[in-house]
């Protein structure tokens, strides 16, 4: 198992090209299970998540035909094909490692007439039922059973049917159920309106790709998604989003280090809130020139030809300020986010206040960042941070994706050295990251967990 060693202290410079977002490419690649026809994607990111949605979906009978020999990703374009529609079951062993797995089943629902899917996986950060997807496809006419943990899906001799579906629930609107109906209702009779869809940009990145294929999907980006439904979909080829989370990331790892980074490919139009958030705390996201010196021109979204694709140039004060925050359904701050921030907070002049909306059980980090020599208090969904003059290397355990990367940011600002167990949990949604961050100027290694007991006694 995977060891980070990080030496911190270390200003970050330089520019690093944000990848295409792995939330995006999950349920953009589950999609070619509604056709017989090529679907091309371009800039996948590498990444483990990937590697195990592209198994599963050659379990599936979608098969790459473009995989260089050594199974490589090349330059991230991926071309799938589906060659066999009797393999419908989507087991355990491959599911239960990621969650996104659940984006297979409407759309072999809808182009097979039926499914059997596992109940997912995935991150240790709260309770995530299923229930907002197997009621919007109740709603659309398939009959759902669940049998020995898996979802049984299946097409009535009538087909899907178009209707009105509410995806609302406890926590917001439901990203990967909107993507499971979206794809569902593509292939059904007459019109499906979901009302209180998921607004993420990823969602609008599916929506764009289906009607690519010849889908009919409007309204995608607001809480009213309108599909009429078409007898077949085809083939088409699609560019992946930026990932606007890696780019959140890196730019809360300026902010924590002092540093002056430039992100290229940094869909700013999706990170308003993040935005917003780190220009109260005193962290500078302006916009410059892509193909020369790292001149500021204006703000980032009024300065980019494509807020999607923009490059921006990230800066912060010496001292930074305390803020509150509230995770909510895009657009308000990303869940995602909210391990990243706290760290940069932990390192602010006051108290903060961070207040989880979308997975209220989402602080596993706390503790971790508590080792540190971080001040945090959790009263239930929310975690009051003063800010200490700086943190502390430690041995910490990462839990899952997000707070992985919270660990990396705190490891780059501490004084000393951190060692960061499980970072698996990090190559799920970060593509080759030590490397990257090595390349703006970080003391960081990754090493095998049973390297790590040398590696201290060399500098004991």
């Amino acid at each position: 198992m995977d060891t980070f060693v990080i030496e911190g202290g270390r200003r970050l410079t330089g520019r690093v090209r944000i990848n295409g977002s792995k939330n995006a490419a999950l349920p953009l690649l589950a999609a070619a299970l509604l056709t017989d026809q090529p679907v091309k994607l371009r800039e996948v990111p590498n990444l483990a998540d990937i590697r195990n949605m592209l198994r599963l979906l050659g379990e599936l009978g979608c098969q790459r035909t473009d995989a260089p020999d050594d199974g490589s990703f090349g330059d991230g374009t991926i071309t799938q094909r589906v060659t066999d529609e009797s393999l419908s079951h989507a087991r355990y062993e491959v599911v239960r490692t990621m969650r996104a797995s659940i984006c297979t089943l409407g759309p072999m629902l809808a182009r097979r007439g039926f499914a059997r899917v596992s109940l997912p996986g995935g991150c240790a950060i709260g309770e995530r039922p299923v229930d907002l997807h197997l009621r919007g496809l109740a709603a659309l006419g398939a009959q759902i059973t669940l049998t020995g943990g898996d979802i049984i899906a299946k097409v009535p001799p009538g087909g899907l049917i178009g209707t009105t579906v509410f995806l609302g629930g406890p926590f917001g609107s439901t990203v990967l159920g909107t993507a499971n109906i979206m794809c569902a209702a593509t292939l059904a009779k007459g019109t499906t309106i979901i009302e209180s869809a998921a607004c993420e940009p990823e969602v609008v990145d599916l929506a764009n790709l289906l009607n690519k294929m010849g889908a009919r999907v409007s309204g995608q980006g607001s809480p009213r998604v309108v599909i009429e439904g078409v007898s077949e979909l085809g083939g088409a080829d699609h560019r992946v989003i930026p990932d606007r989370i890696e780019a959140g990331t890196y730019m809360m790892a300026s902010a924590v280090t002092n540093g002056d980074i430039v992100l290229e490919n940094c869909p700013v139009d999706s990170l308003l809130a993040a935005m917003h958030c780190l220009d109260t705390i005193g962290v500078h996201v302006e916009a410059c020139n892509a193909g020369s010196a790292n001149i500021p021109t204006r703000s980032a979204h009024r300065g980019c030809e494509d807020p999607m694709r923009c490059c921006v140039r990230v800066t912060s004060d010496r001292i930074l300020r305390p803020v509150e925050v509230t995770t909510q359904p895009h657009p308000g701050f990303p869940t995602d986010l909210q391990a990243q921030l706290m760290t940069v907070l932990a390192l602010a002049d006051g108290n903060s206040v961070i207040t989880e909306k979308i997975f209220p059980d989402r602080f596993l980090h706390v503790a971790e960042l508590s080792r540190m020599g971080a001040k945090v208090i959790r009263h239930g969904p929310t975690c009051v941070i003063s800010g200490v003059r700086k943190l502390v290397g430690a041995p910490v355990m990462a839990s899952d994706l997000r707070a992985s990367a919270g660990l990396v940011l705190a490891g780059l600002a501490a004084e000393g050295r951190t060692i960061i167990n499980r970072v698996y949990h990090l190559d799920r949604g970060y593509e080759r990251m030590e490397d990257r961050l090595r390349a703006l100027g970080a003391s960081i290694q990754r090493v095998d967990e049973k390297e790590v007991v040398g590696v201290e006694a060399l500098s004991a």
